[in-house]
């Protein structure tokens, strides 16, 4: 019998995926989304075993591929690098050698990108990349479908990212690229999206402004993360100066469009990136966004493990 490792799909950046199969896995979103609330069993992969390893600590990751994998009618292994061979210096080239010949899909959140890289390229089955420094892909799948749900294509609409240029304002940055829409950057001086990763995204999806009022002037959504993303907590007391003037509040919301929606991955600091009354107002779809991790993962794992299904 053979032992060539066969053809897998993984999901480690965003454009990993195409326009096509993003456009699929939306849809294919709204339908499981709708046998959940209608409490109607879809149990795809079954006897499916996911391995979840976990170098940076997770509320809405674990749960929601946890919970996934389970209403998909498979099981999921949690691992934590520091309770397994990982933490004791066991290469990932190694690991995932093992772990994929004992489970159907891997999902991995962990710090440099080069790490997920290096698992997927040894793995005999799908990876899925939880969270790296660089990258959070299925977080903006999630953040997309949001909008999609609330207010429709996405496609030609402009996202105002407003803060630190970290690992969800470059996946931003790719999905503008993949699905054609625009976003608005505007940071500190000295947190710009680096010069090398703007070139790589092009010019014709993407902005810089120094001013956030200016980038979020007409947006179809607002959006930003913790000005002290998992670790950098040492430049904590450097960065709430240098971020002071970055928070989203209702002022800045009134400068984009009356109907945009206010969009953050979470945890959040009120306060700090963002007002009390942007995040708990009317504009703010926080929860669902969250709530949809789960649907949009659900969707993404039953594609990468089976490809496109009817029903």
């Amino acid at each position: 019998m053979s032992t060539d490792k066969p053809s897998v799909k993984h999901f480690l950046q965003f454009k990993d995926l195409s326009r096509e199969e993003f456009d699929y896995l939306f849809e294919r979103t709204r339908w499981i989304k709708e046998q959940f609330k209608s409490y109607k069993r879809h149990w795809p992969l079954t006897d499916r075993t996911l391995i979840m390893i976990f170098e940076k600590a997770s509320t809405r990751t674990r749960l929601s591929f946890e919970a996934g994998i389970q209403q998909l009618g498979g099981s999921a292994i949690y691992l934590n690098t520091r309770d397994s061979q990982l933490g004791r210096g066991e290469p990932v080239e190694d690991a995932a050698q093992v772990m994929s010949r004992m489970s159907d899909l891997i999902m991995i959140r962990t710090f440099e990108q080069e790490i997920v890289e290096r698992l997927a390229s040894n793995s005999r089955v799908p990876v899925i990349n939880g969270l790296t420094n660089e990258y959070h892909p299925c977080q903006i799948m999630a953040d997309i479908y949001t909008y999609i749900e609330q207010r429709g294509p996405i496609q030609g609409k402009t996202v105002a990212w407003i803060g630190d240029s970290n690992n969800v304002c470059n996946t931003w940055l790719q999905a503008a690229e993949v699905l054609d829409f625009n976003v608005h950057v505007s940071t500190p001086p000295g947190y710009e999206v680096e010069a090398a990763r703007a070139g790589l995204y092009g010019t014709s999806h993407f902005m810089q402004f120094a001013d956030p009022m200016a980038a979020a002037k007409n947006a179809d959504i607002v959006t930003t993360d913790v000005w002290t993303s998992m670790g950098f907590e040492a430049e904590n007391e450097e960065r709430m100066r240098d971020f002071a003037d970055w928070q989203v509040d209702t002022e800045m919301m009134r400068a984009a469009r009356p109907e945009a929606l206010f969009l953050h991955c979470l945890p959040a600091h009120r306060g700090e990136e963002v007002s009390a009354e942007v995040i708990d107002g009317p504009q703010s779809v926080v929860w669902d966004e969250a709530e949809n991790r789960l649907h949009v993962q659900k969707a993404l794992m039953e594609y990468l493990v089976l490809g496109r299904k009817n029903s």
